[in-house]
């Protein structure tokens, strides 16, 4: 992820490198307690992330390919990816907006078109 993890903030690099190497703990450790992750408007907390984090990592093949990153304010960074796979519709563009909190830990993903 090179010139990513320099620019989005440590613990959301390190979250997107536990999820593409399938680490759910890992990933898990870069979210602060309470965190909350919204994908396909749902919304996710506790124990319902673990639930999350193992569903979607099994339910489809894809591959996913960094498109850019933007900055948008000293807590909050989107990350653009461009995935294809066998999921419904086949192809989708995603942003996964990453907030943290004052100990860098994630606080908020917000994954959407």
């Amino acid at each position: 992820m090179g010139a990513m993890t320099t620019l989005l903030p440590f613990q959301a690099a390190r979250y997107l490198d536990a999820v593409e190497r399938d680490d759910v703990d890992a990933a898990l450790s870069c979210l602060a307690p309470g965190a909350t992750v919204v994908d396909e408007g749902r919304s996710h907390t506790g124990d319902d992330v673990r639930t999350w984090l193992t569903t979607t990592s099994s339910e489809f093949t894809f591959t996913r390919d960094f498109r850019g990153l933007e900055p948008l304010d000293e807590h909050r960074s989107v990350a653009r990816f461009h995935l294809e796979g066998d999921f419904p519709g086949g192809v989708v563009d995603l942003r996964f907006t990453f907030t943290t909190g004052a100990d860098g830990l994630v606080t908020r993903l917000e994954i959407a078109p």
